[in-house]
């Protein structure tokens, strides 16, 4: 893929500017939040040419963002956020969100230490990878007939924890509480449901993990504190979305989307930003069909947590009580929500924000924030790549001002998946990961090839670029020792 070439103006010590003055068709600036280092990667491919691209949508306000572990998506970058306002004619994209609805993490603490689930990593990993359903076309533990999967979709995790898959604990501790309220099963097909009916609590694909983690060191020791972690601990990192219904109800949408901008008289300059006013019926249809297939996400994720509960109960000898498995924190970063924000001058407006791969971050006293994590702010799950550590931080006052509430999702891809296959070259990840105290199970060699480190950004730079950009601030670091992959 060609590299970029137009403007990037620095405007801080990890903000660079793409002037609207670029291009005619934009509307507002593009900012990328990055370091020196970080830029001359990004600028190997054309994610900062759709950060230009997202700016000419109808309704954008302030600017078009993008985090530093951007990268080259589908029409929006991976790594992009955007915000406009429904009532000067904004819209909203599926590109903008992605085709994995909600995909997302959640992190769980245990009371365990390194020291005693050392001697029994290998039993442990094992023991998941079997129990977990991991890779494409694999069938959940838990079916839903359509009916049920309607409900499931309407209500979110609160569904499945009804059936005593979870407590309220963990809907408390779920990003908007596992639900956003609108949802519309009716908007969503039949081809949707049919994908849904056997993946609810399936890891799914590509860069989806559940991870075995030890907190190897604590910046922030007071929000570490309340998050319940410490030096030695282990952890459990679960990265998945709405897996195939999310896929389907991206893929129908956008076939109604694609001539919307005609019939709404506006043009684009990639068919791929495909999007229609959110006051438009296309808009609304999207937006009842993407809140359903976020809550078919929490509840996946929220099925993997019952299952990794039941694994280590059964490993360790005891229930997931005693080991004191609790959710941190559940964060989506490929979704829309609508939320206040101030676009300029402090005019606060409510706009419709698109997140695709990219983390909420609300700061310290905001009201959406569960009333444990009132003073120190949001956690946010970042998850690095199989070989590198994940990081857990905590919101700034400086997203509201500077990103829209928002801060990074992870390393980033630095290579496609065929030029890390191609780089693998044969050999063996998983003996490689293993080499470094990792154990590692997939289905496969090609998706842990896909996967390896080497195919990502450092996440401790990409880190770094949202601690001193003062959106998000490092709490602690966790360093895997195992993971299942599909």
């Amino acid at each position: 893929m060609a590299e970029y070439n137009g403007p990037l103006e620095q405007i801080g010590p990890c903000q660079w500017r793409i002037p609207k003055t670029y291009r005619a068709d934009m509307r507002v600036d593009g900012i990328i939040f990055a370091d020196e280092h970080l830029i001359a990667q990004i600028k190997k491919d054309q994610g900062p040419e759709q950060v230009a691209n997202v700016a000419t949508l109808p309704g954008i306000q302030k600017a078009s963002l993008a985090m530093p572990d951007i990268h080259w998506g589908y029409g929006f970058a991976i790594g992009g956020v955007a915000a406009t306002d429904p009532e000067q004619g904004g819209v909203i994209s599926p590109g903008g969100v992605g085709y994995d609805i909600n995909c997302g993490v959640r992190l769980l603490r245990t009371n365990l230490e390194w020291d005693e689930v050392k001697p029994r990593i290998r039993t442990l990993v094992d023991q998941l990878f079997r129990d977990i359903p991991t890779g494409v076309g694999q069938k959940g533990n838990y079916k839903f007939d359509k009916p049920k999967l309607a409900k499931l979709m309407e209500q979110g995790s609160q569904f499945v924890v009804d059936l005593g898959y979870g407590t309220a604990e963990d809907l408390a501790f779920t990003e908007a509480g596992g639900r956003l309220d609108g949802a519309d099963p009716g908007r969503v097909s039949d081809r949707a449901f049919t994908r849904g009916y056997d993946q609810c609590g399936t890891l799914g694909s590509g860069n989806h993990f559940l991870e075995v983690q030890v907190v190897d060191r604590v910046i922030d020791e007071e929000a570490a504190s309340v998050m319940g972690l410490r030096e030695g601990q282990i952890t459990v990192l679960i990265h998945s979305g709405s897996r195939g219904l999310g896929y389907q109800v991206c893929e129908d949408n956008l076939a109604a989307f694609a001539g919307a901008p005609k019939r709404y008289g506006f043009e684009l300059p990639d068919k791929q930003l495909a999007c229609a006013p959110v006051r438009s019926p296309e808009g609304q249809a999207y937006l009842g069909a993407m809140r359903a297939a976020a809550n078919y996400a929490w509840c996946n994720r929220q099925l993997l947590t019952h299952q990794a509960r039941e694994v280590f109960g059964q490993v360790f000898g005891g229930s997931w009580e005693r080991f004191g498995m609790e959710l941190v924190y559940d964060v989506a970063h490929n979704i829309a929500k609508f939320e206040d924000h101030d676009v300029g001058g402090g005019c606060y407006k409510q706009v419709c924000v698109h997140r695709k791969g990219a983390t909420r971050a609300f700061p310290p006293g905001h009201p959406e924030i569960p009333g444990a994590y009132q003073h120190i702010g949001q956690p946010v799950i970042i998850p690095g790549s199989m070989g590198t550590a994940s990081w857990v931080l905590a919101g700034l006052p400086g997203s509201m001002t500077q990103s829209f509430g928002t801060t990074c999702h992870g390393a980033g891809r630095m290579m496609s998946r065929t030029a890390a296959v191609r780089l693998a070259g044969g050999r063996r990840i998983d003996k490689e990961l293993d080499a470094l105290g990792i154990i590692a199970r997939a289905r496969g060699h090609k998706g842990l090839a896909e996967e390896q480190p080497a195919a990502y950004k450092d996440v401790d730079q990409v880190v770094e670029v949202v601690d001193k950009a003062g959106i998000s601030k490092k709490v602690a670091r966790l360093r895997p020792v195992g993971v299942i992959k599909g």
